[in-house]
Order: C-alpha cells, then sequence, then structure tokens
C-alpha cells in the first residue's frame, strides 16, 4: 500500500515537471496542480456530484445484471458437457466483440440513453464472469466429483457442495474483472451516447469547452481513475473476506 501511494505521488510530480519544463505542451497538458485547482472547484459544485452519483448507479447497475448472468450461466452451461459443448463456439465468437463496436445498435435498440449504457456495460462485463466460471466448473476435482457419484448425490447438492466452491474462487475474479471492464464502458458510454447525468457526459462538456475545460477535463479523468481504484481495493477486500477459508487466500495472511 506504502509503495502504491509513493508511486502515485511520483506520478503527480513528474505530471507537474513536465508541462512546466516544456516538455508537454500546457495548452493541452495543464499541471497537475492545475487540475487539482479544477478538481476543488468541481468539488463544491451539486452538478458534480450528480455526475458521480449517476455514474455510480450506471456502473453498479450493469455489473450486478453481468455478475448475476454470468454465475449462473456458467455454472449451467459448464456443468452439462453436451451444453458446453453446443456454446463453446458461439462464446468465442461472441467474446472478442468489441462493446463499443454495439454503439450504435444500442441507441436503436433503446429510447433512453441509460439503457443503451446499460447494454454496453452488462456486454462487456458479462465476459469475464462467464469464462471464469467456466473455467472454475471444469476445475473441479475428478476424485470429488467421483466422489460424489458413488454417493449418488442430486444435481443440487453436487453444485452447493462440489461445484460451487471449486467455483466461488473463479467468480471472485472475474467479479474483480468486471468491475473494472464495467467502470470503463459505463463512462465511455455517457461520453459517446449523451442524455444522461454522468461524469462521461460532463467530460464532453469540458472537452467542448475550449482551453477553459482542459483542466475540468483531467480533473474528471482523475476522478473516473480513483474510483477505479476504489473498485478495485473494495473488490481485493471483498475477495479476501468471502475466500477467508481458501489455500491461496490463507497463505497470504500473516500467521
Amino acid at each position: 500500500m506504502i509503495k502504491g501511494a509513493l508511486g502515485l505521488a511520483g506520478f503527480a510530480l513528474l505530471l507537474e515537471a513536465l508541462p512546466r519544463l516544456g516538455v508537454l505542451p500546457r495548452a493541452h497538458f495543464p499541471p497537475f496542480s492545475a487540475v487539482c485547482v479544477s478538481l476543488a472547484e468541481q468539488a463544491g459544485r451539486r452538478a458534480f456530484w450528480a455526475a458521480v452519483g449517476g455514474t455510480l448507479a450506471t456502473w453498479l447497475i450493469g455489473l450486478a445484471i453481468a455478475v448475476a448472468a454470468g454465475i449462473v450461466l456458467g455454472v449451467v452451461i459448464g456443468t452439462v458437457p453436451l451444453l458446453r459443448a453446443a456454446t463453446a463456439s458461439t462464446i468465442e465468437f461472441l467474446r472478442p466483440i468489441p462493446s463499443v463496436a454495439l454503439l450504435p445498435l444500442a441507441v436503436v435498440l433503446f429510447s433512453t440513453p441509460m439503457r443503451s449504457i446499460l447494454l454496453l456495460v452488462v456486454y462487456a462485463s458479462f465476459w469475464q464472469v462467464l469464462i471464469q466460471v467456466l473455467h472454475g466448473v471444469a476445475d473441479v476435482d475428478p476424485v470429488a466429483r467421483d466422489t460424489t457419484d458413488s454417493y449418488r448425490l442430486g444435481r443440487w447438492h453436487r453444485a452447493r457442495y462440489l461445484v460451487w466452491p471449486t467455483t466461488l474462487p473463479y467468480a471472485m475474479t472475474g467479479i474483480r474483472l468486471a468491475a473494472s471492464v464495467a467502470l470503463v464502458l459505463t463512462v465511455t458510454g455517457e461520453l459517446f451516447i449523451g442524455g444522461t447525468d454522468g461524469l462521461g457526459e460532463q467530460l464532453s462538456l469540458a472537452r467542448n469547452s475550449g482551453d477553459d475545460g482542459v483542466p475540468a477535463m483531467y480533473a474528471l479523468v482523475v476522478v473516473a481513475g480513483v474510483l477505479g481504484l476504489a473498485a478495485n481495493l473494495v473488490t481485493r477486500r471483498a475477495e479476501r473476506v468471502v475466500l477467508a477459508w481458501h489455500p491461496s487466500v490463507r497463505r497470504e495472511l500473516p500467521l
């Protein structure tokens, strides 16, 4: 944690020095101190906090939908060999498609900007969870699987006591990855689709404000970065709490 803070401080000093030394043009790259001043000014405005709240709401809703769908479908597809074989090629075809490429489709399908953005967020983060869950289901110990067969456990008990404990670490990794992807797509959707009260909309307004809006634009970028860092820290903490019983987490804890 301390090394990470020192790294961020060094990066901030670099962003302060390069424009002042003329290495970067100040018209397009203001010093970090100017960005901080602009951020402080925006923090005193109600519109700024409304934008942060709007982005967080869209992000969390899209992430929740993606996580629920990815876990359920991943377990169902992974536990049925025929279904997994039938969907493997479809998944590999759809997964690499960039979510941004769906922007025109999202605008056409939904009349409200938030629903259009949610389509992008869910589509991008869904694959992060689904692929991890599929890997987790496939990693079930064959000996343990044979043991459940010998005891003739039902499908529900098998999923609860065999598949889910093995899949949970993979699912938590997928959720952590999906959280970052969902935030990126939320801000991207707000930036390009518009019509929403979010950070992306504020970024678009700052970008179109000329030279006066450059520090404000970078200030909003910093806010998006802080949200991403916070999301990563929260999901990592949740991962350690949920997987406190798992050997990989127990090895990280001090004796």
